[in-house]
Formats: structure tokens, C-alpha cells, sequence
């Protein structure tokens, strides 16, 4: 799956669907779901500017979202027109595209790994339960309580 480092604070404002536009300089022709991952540097100021004062999860993947769009900024002007959707600073001047965002979701539990630059792939590992008794402790489990609920 694709995946793109943010900085904090914006990570955690993606996932939260606060930032739904996310400048950069560079274009790209990917849309689909993709992977927020949050780099281990957090912008002190940023946070200072947007009043975020909680502790900030960094150096893992920590949800996901939706580029279903790319914007072209022409102008100073039309990036400070959308200001409420990207949260940028005033130092925006060379970022020229948004990537427009949707259906933002946090991962209840981070997951650990080192970001790159621009879009990269992430292959994360599918976990299954190999144990068959713990297996069935879990459906008989789901059973009792099922019908202890009904009766």
C-alpha cells in the first residue's frame, strides 16, 4: 500500500479530518487509499501556532486517508483562499499542488516503521492466529457470551 510521511502536527490533523488539503511541491497522478505516516520531527512552532499542546505519536504509521484529487495553485492568493483546509504557516509560497483529501481514519495502534520521501510502498505483514485451541477458545467465548445476552 502507498504511504506518505507528514510531519506533526499535520499527521495527527489528517486523521483527525481537520486538514483535508495537504501542500506540496510536488504533483503526482496516485489516488486511492494510502498510509499517514508521521516522521519522528514535530513542528514545534506549528504546534505553538494551532494551539496543539498533546503528546503527538511520531516514527510510526498512524492511519490512513483518501487522495481522490489533486489542486493547482496558480497564485500567493489562492493557497491563502484554502488556508482553513491545509493549516499551512505563511511559509507556503513554493508549494504549489493540494492534495485533496477524504474519509480519514486513525489506527487505534501504531504501527512502528521509517518513513522516505514523496509517495513510497509499505508492505505490512497480515497477522493469523496459529494457534487452533486459542481459536476456539475465542469462538466458544463469542458463543457463551452470545447466548447469555439472548436469555
Amino acid at each position: 500500500m502507498k504511504c506518505i510521511s507528514v510531519s506533526q502536527p499535520f499527521a495527527d490533523l489528517i486523521i483527525s479530518g481537520k486538514k483535508i488539503i495537504e501542500l506540496r511541491k510536488w504533483n503526482t497522478n496516485f489516488r486511492g487509499e494510502f498510509l499517514i505516516h508521521a516522521p519522528i520531527k514535530i513542528r514545534i512552532e506549528d504546534c505553538k501556532r494551532l494551539k496543539i499542546n498533546k503528546k503527538l505519536v511520531t516514527g510510526a504509521i498512524i492511519g490512513k486517508a483518501e487522495l481522490y484529487e489533486v489542486k493547482k495553485y496558480n497564485s500567493i492568493k489562492e493557497i491563502k483562499a484554502d488556508q482553513k483546509f491545509h493549516l499551512a504557516s505563511k511559509n507556503f509560497h513554493d508549494r504549489t499542488f493540494g492534495f485533496m483529501l477524504k474519509n480519514a481514519k486513525s489506527f487505534r495502534v501504531p504501527i512502528p516503521y521509517k518513513g522516505q520521501l514523496r509517495f513510497f510502498d509499505v508492505d505490512l505483514p497480515k497477522t493469523k492466529i496459529k494457534n487452533k485451541e486459542i481459536v476456539i477458545d475465542i469462538i466458544d467465548e463469542e458463543y457463551r457470551y452470545q447466548w447469555i445476552g439472548h436469555h
